[in-house]
């Protein structure tokens, strides 16, 4: 890798307007010397503003545009994978705030430590910062959050302030060595829909195997605006699917990468805050809401089952497989 390595940054989208324009905004005035940007565009119709600002952008090559038709978070970041020159692949969403020093901050951590082959940075999420104030910093998460099982419930990508290893990222601000794509042959799993809700954990999971670690900046923030509609969502969030695919994520992730123990954890605890509503989910305690959820719960799982099943003669990786032919 060269003193400073080529960085690849890779944007899934669907369905955003001005929120993907000021993201761009801030990512094309980066203080990096070496770095590309693709976008890849899943939204079926832009405003003519913002149709014609991405013409520009593609026009003057400061962009790689590309449209699907089609929309699946992971499908689109291995789309973007192939289509990238990096030595490193820097994905966020589509919806964030960042500073100019936002991809030297994801850069240097891979210059000097070849164990690392991952970097979590740190996000602060746009509706939460009204109630930080008062809040206590931690410097190191605890040791449940390298708890594959319960680590979901522990780790804190928002508060902690000190550099130091981790289990996962969160997908809107993760950066990843190319070799993990091409040596390792590693890609997002396309089966996780909905808001793809745990594929960047069940990635990265599977990215440990490797012996490489995946390594947690805080330097290397950014501040996730939260639109409620777009990003790579092809249901809503209110609907009968949504709340199917939710589970159904959840559970995939544990019955492929999870021990037996570690998996009955994570089912425990997905219930008691799922389901029962209590902390730090603190949902409604209605009777009737603890049997939909429950409901919910139930056929979540089995779909998760059914999924692993068909794995054996199917993968999921329909997108991936739709590009091959191309």
């Amino acid at each position: 890798m060269s003193i400073l390595p080529s960085i690849s940054v890779v944007i899934p989208t669907y369905g955003r307007e001005e929120a993907l324009r000021d993201s761009l905004v801030d990512l094309l005035n980066q203080d990096y010397p070496n770095f590309e940007v693709l976008v890849v565009d899943q939204t079926p119709k832009h405003q003519p503003e913002i149709q014609a600002y991405l013409e520009e952008l593609a026009t003057a090559k400061k962009i790689k545009w590309f449209r699907l038709n089609w929309a699946s978070l992971p499908g689109a970041r291995n789309y973007g994978v192939r289509r990238a020159d990096g030595e490193i692949i820097l994905f966020i969403d589509d919806d964030v705030k960042i500073t100019p020093e936002f991809v030297s901050a994801h850069a240097k951590n891979y210059l000097y430590n070849p164990e690392i082959g991952a970097v979590a940075g740190r996000v602060f999420d746009r509706m939460k910062l009204g109630d930080s104030g008062g809040y206590l910093e931690i410097e190191y998460l605890p040791p449940q959050a390298m708890n594959p099982g319960i680590a979901w419930y522990h780790i804190d990508l928002v508060h902690t302030i000190k550099p130091q290893q981790v289990l996962t990222a969160r997908g809107c601000n993760m950066s990843f060595r190319r070799e993990i794509f091409t040596k390792y042959g590693l890609r997002f799993d396309e089966r996780f829909g909905g808001s793809a809700v745990r594929e960047e954990s069940d990635f990265c999971l599977r990215l440990r195997q490797t012996g490489y670690k995946i390594w947690y900046d805080p330097d290397a923030y950014l501040v996730h605006l939260g639109e409620e509609t777009g990003g790579c969502h092809d249901i809503s969030m209110r609907s009968l699917e949504y709340q199917i695919t939710f589970y159904h994520n959840h559970f995939l992730m544990a019955l492929k990468n999870l021990t037996a123990t570690q998996a009955l954890q994570l089912y425990a605890r997905l219930f008691d805050c799922h389901v029962l509503g209590r902390p730090p989910c603190h949902k409604s305690g209605s009777p009737l809401k603890i049997l939909t959820r429950g409901f919910f719960y139930s056929l979540g799982f089995l779909k998760a089952l059914g999924t692993v099943i068909q794995s054996r003669w199917n993968d999921g990786q329909i997108y991936s497989r739709l590009d091959e032919q191309f």
